[in-house]
């Protein structure tokens, strides 16, 4: 699929010249067992955990780093900045692996050994934040994104793409995610779940089915204590979702229905998809099955077909939500499957003020 801003296309070939070209063919399966609600409607999960570096946020580093070249402002050997929790910035180092760019991440105490780990392993340069410079919620994001910043005018043909504030993030999901999602079920499902971030997947996936088809609802997931839906703030364990501010790319009016899910319901529900569908999954899964889940209770009337967006792979959570240890430190119990269907009967959608401020962001 090639267009005047994308020269690197990602193919749909079995055979691709290079990993960015073979980001996106991934699978999509039906859930069965996880909950009562599995027999009742059409439940799938779309396993961006299948992408060649494990996560979805690869698209969105191919497509801005394509931009970027296009535009002039990465040239070779030159150096790409960038702050992540992970996946992003695994994402950006495995392109500059490809494509011969140095890369420096900005991580804070939350990166865990396994993303740093990963992160090193192609060759990106980590710069930690830390702890002090952490907002009153414990959040590291805005403190993050001043050193990304810093750094790429201190650095001479640095690029710093900055995911959450920039505009050209959700391209990847207009152009690629969405499409995947029409071509798999020949149009569209009935709802599409998606964790609500950066914005970029919802913008993206949301801006092409409200033009082609409206009535698929699109339901947005956040964990609570997140400032995204306005919900009330207060510090949380989860990764991969949840910021300190209202990205830049967020619009309410995309959205059909939000929800916020909690750490202890969404790790819970990761346990239950690895035990019951056999799947490892991410942390931030749990919380997109959680609202899907929720939204199927309120189609009681209907069988529904569901597509909920994987983010990445479980395999580096191994020390954190799928650690007991970690678990018990952070003082998160897991709920059981006739607890978790109780939680789900009670998580209602969240009611957004009648016009929301200007967003709020660094």
């Amino acid at each position: 699929m090639v267009n005047s801003i994308d020269p690197h296309p990602i193919s749909t070939a079995n055979l691709a010249p290079d990993f960015t070209q073979a980001v996106g063919n991934v699978p999509i399966v039906r859930l069965n067992r996880v909950s009562e609600l599995c027999q009742q409607h059409d439940l799938y999960f779309k396993l961006e955990a299948c992408n060649p570096g494990g996560s979805i946020k690869e698209k969105n580093a191919i497509c801005l780093v394509n931009r970027a070249e296009v535009a002039g402002l990465l040239s070779p050997n030159g150096t790409i900045v960038e702050s992540s929790s992970g996946n992003f910035g695994i994402a950006l180092a495995m392109v500059g692996a490809v494509r011969g760019y140095r890369v420096k991440i900005v991580i804070d105490a939350k990166t865990s050994d396994t993303m740093r780990r990963i992160l090193a392993a192609h060759g990106a340069e980590l710069v930690e934040v830390p702890l002090s410079a952490a907002d009153e919620n414990g959040s590291m994001q805005v403190a993050r994104m001043h050193k990304a910043q810093e750094l790429a005018r201190s650095i001479p043909g640095a690029w710093y793409p900055c995911q959450h504030n920039n505009p050209h993030n959700p391209d990847a999901h207009e152009l690629y995610t969405a499409r995947e999602i029409e071509s798999a079920f020949n149009g569209a499902p009935d709802a599409i779940v998606i964790g609500v971030s950066t914005a970029g997947q919802l913008a993206g996936i949301s801006r092409y089915f409200k033009q082609h088809y409206p009535r698929t609802k699109i339901i947005g997931v956040d964990v609570a204590g997140s400032a995204v839906f306005g919900t009330p703030r207060f510090a949380y364990k989860m990764t991969g979702l949840g910021l300190s501010f209202v990205p830049p790319n967020f619009d309410r009016h995309l959205l059909d229905f939000a929800y916020t899910v909690s750490d202890r319901v969404a790790f819970s529900y990761c346990h239950q998809i690895a035990r019951l569908e056999g799947l490892l999954l991410g942390a931030s899964t749990g919380a997109i099955l959680a609202g899907g889940l929720a939204y199927a209770r309120s189609q009681a009337a209907q069988n529904s077909s569901i597509l909920m967006l994987n983010p990445d792979r479980g395999d580096r959570y191994l020390e954190t939500v799928y650690d007991v240890d970690w678990l018990t430190a952070n003082r998160i119990d897991l709920l059981d499957r006739s607890q978790l269907e109780s939680a789900i009967s009670t998580l209602a959608p969240i009611e957004f003020a009648v016009e929301s401020a200007t967003p709020l962001y660094p």
